[in-house]
């Protein structure tokens, strides 16, 4: 008899962002796969078993969930931020579809999760609040040609762009040669949201001028937030700034 198989989004890092839905699925399962970091994050009863396992092994991560679960288990494969967005879902749904057909049996929930770029907007007005994509700027799984086409396609298109995954020591390039494709279609003075850690005790929230951006000031922790050509900076004297984009964009009507 198959077990549940949940994956659980556990949000930036904040426990005041665990949604109440993902703390119940944990509550409820008895297996947890997943990099260690995230697992750490979790209180666990000691009738509950943690499965760490490297950040760059989703698929084999979740070929072991789905064994596990095949075999009666309530088994938790968990994310940070949202797992739909970058993350384990799709990791898990890859591994579905190529897997065997027991494996398309198994009951899978996907409880989502507060995903960077939003708990990044939050913390500096309403970046997001007109149409917006999101870009990772990991070249792991698709070229770098695919990349920097997209980029230049979402910022040409007026697209607010949020970039995950932005550089590690593996990719130390990539985050400098996106600022100079964005540069050549966006004015020097759009506004690019530096938003580390947001919401954890080493949260670090900066906003430059693309002109002015440095990729050496981001991390793997970093998600940015580089603005169209209408996103706004409002000033507030002794208050941090309000970085927002206006509802309505050029040529509509309001």
């Amino acid at each position: 008899m198959s077990g549940r198989l949940t994956v659980i989004g556990l949000g930036p890092g904040n426990a005041d962002q665990v949604t109440p839905e993902a703390s119940r699925a944990v509550a409820e399962a008895k297996f947890f796969y997943g990099y260690k970091s995230y697992l750490d994050r979790l209180e666990l009863r000691p009738d509950q078993i943690r499965v760490a396992s490297d950040n760059r092994e989703e698929l084999a991560r979740s070929r072991d969930a789905l064994v596990k679960a095949v075999e009666g288990h309530e088994v938790a494969v968990v994310s940070g931020g949202d797992p739909g967005v970058f993350a384990m879902a799709a990791a898990v749904c890859e591994a579905i579809e190529a897997g065997p057909a027991e494996w398309r049996a198994i009951d899978v929930a996907i409880v989502p999760g507060i995903t960077a770029m939003l708990a990044v907007a939050a913390r500096i007005g309403a970046p997001l609040g007109h149409d917006f994509c999101a870009i990772s700027l990991s070249d792991n799984l698709k070229p770098w040609e695919l990349i920097e086409l997209r980029l230049l396609a979402a910022a040409g298109a007026g697209f607010v762009i949020a970039l995950y995954n932005p550089i590690s020591k593996a990719r130390p390039w990539q985050l400098g040669r996106a600022f100079e494709c964005l540069t050549a279609i966006l004015p020097g003075t759009t506004p690019v949201i530096f938003g580390r850690a947001a919401g954890r005790p080493d949260e670090r929230i900066e906003v430059y001028l693309l002109a002015d951006a440095d990729a050496e000031k981001a991390d793997m922790a970093t998600c940015i937030i580089i603005g169209s050509p209408e996103t706004r900076i409002i000033k507030r004297d002794d208050r941090p700034a309000l970085v927002y984009t206006p509802r309505s964009a050029a040529g509509s009507k309001a």
